[in-house]
């Protein structure tokens, strides 16, 4: 390595940096949703269906950093991702037309699926570097830009600014950070062969993408739910406060950030495996608990107990299907990353249509049954790839 080549650690950051201008962005575009209503007069109706379609841009972005990595490598699909969100970003602060808006919407949606997907990608490559794991930090990141954009556009609003330049300013740094950190992304299209410690692909990648996109879908159709659905049930059917009705979302964002936070050192000592059934117990006996208890303590806490699960399982899942690919690592990451979509939307749209006739307390049950049914997967991940190392 040359004196000017940066290090492992210096590459960690900056792709960890990539993950909070993620989180940043996607937490003010979301938190932004009551302004753009209101500047382009919008219905619910129309919402739920641009919304619908930017997770099916982001579909594609994931298609697109897939086709970019296996041409010119991640760290370009990452760095044009970044920029791509940025831009859009910023012109979603300006009132246009509603098809302008729409697309510019879309924009963003594929360059919020390329940076998901490329992110991933580079965050394996940079854990092979170091030989320790790293994948759960990164993630953190996205977590903690996420907080941050919320206290940004409640300080922006408050003093008059607006909601826009919060959304702007997210933005912004996405751009920065991939112009700043494109000499640290890493340059390598794949994890080769000989530095994951492993020659050969023994059950395929199809098998791969199978087993880990499952954990994947699993884990997005839990966070799907809590996201879209904690403050309507606590609010709604429980009839919490104003105040209180967010707590079960801020109690589930503070358990995925510090399970994220211990992930690194608890996975590799625990081992995949059991690390990711007992992920999916916790996510289980989380919304469990909030269908069996009609009450709003038991239902924060059951929210928080199925972030602890989210937390982890995620970036388990895209450090497996990484490590079980060597040589053709971005591939399956980019296919792995299509079921986030896929869990996401279930997650969001049928506790949605349940609401009505069963309602929302028992709706959680779905996630209950569809985490409960991806257990029997887990014990394929032993099989997938050799261990990675624990942090010194």
């Amino acid at each position: 390595m040359s004196a000017a080549e940066p290090t492992g650690g210096a590459r960690a950051r900056w792709i960890g940096a990539g993950y909070a201008a993620q989180g940043l962005g996607y937490a003010a575009v979301v938190t932004a949703l009551p302004m753009f209503k209101e500047r382009q007069g919008f219905d619910d109706a129309l919402v739920s269906v641009i919304l619908l379609l930017v997770v099916v841009a982001a579909a594609g972005g994931s298609l697109v950093a897939d086709a970019v990595a296996a041409r010119w490598g991640s760290r370009f699909a990452l760095a044009g991702g970044l920029v791509a969100v940025g831009v859009a970003l910023g012109l979603t602060t300006f009132r246009t037309p509603t098809a302008a808006f729409v697309a510019i919407l879309m924009a963003y949606g594929v360059g919020l699926g390329t940076v998901d997907a490329s992110l991933s990608m580079q965050g394996v490559l940079v854990q092979v570097r170091l030989g320790r794991s790293v994948m759960n930090r990164l993630f953190a990141a996205y977590t903690a830009a996420a907080f941050v954009a919320a206290l940004l556009m409640s300080a922006f609003v408050a003093g008059g600014a607006g909601a826009g330049v919060a959304v702007g300013t997210a933005g912004a740094f996405a751009v920065v950070v991939a112009a700043a950190g494109w000499r640290a992304y890493e340059p390598a299209r794949t994890v080769l062969p000989a530095l994951a410690g492993a020659g050969r692909r023994p059950d395929g990648t199809r098998r791969i993408v199978l087993i880990c996109g499952v954990l994947v879908f699993t884990a997005f159709l839990a966070d799907s739910a809590v996201s879209t659905w904690s403050s309507v049930y606590l609010h709604d059917s429980l009839r919490a406060a104003d105040s209180v009705a967010p707590l079960g979302y801020a109690a589930y964002q503070v358990a995925v950030f510090v399970s994220r936070l211990a992930g690194d050192h608890v996975v590799p000592r625990a081992g995949r495996t059991a690390a990711a059934a007992a992920s999916l117990l916790a996510c289980a006996a989380g919304c469990a608990l909030v269908a069996a208890v009609p009450s709003v303590p038991v239902a924060v806490a059951g929210f928080a107990l199925t972030g602890l699960g989210v937390g982890v399982l995620v970036p388990l899942a895209f450090s497996a299907a990484g490590h079980a690919a060597p040589g053709n690592s971005d591939e399956v990451i980019a296919r792995v990353n299509l079921f986030n979509y896929g869990g996401a939307l279930v997650g969001a749209v049928l506790l949605g249509l349940l609401s009505e006739p069963v309602g929302l307390r028992a709706a959680f049950l779905v996630p209950v049954l569809g985490l409960l049914l991806t257990l029997p997967v887990v014990r394929a991940l032993r099989a997938l790839s050799p261990p990675v190392p624990a942090p010194a």
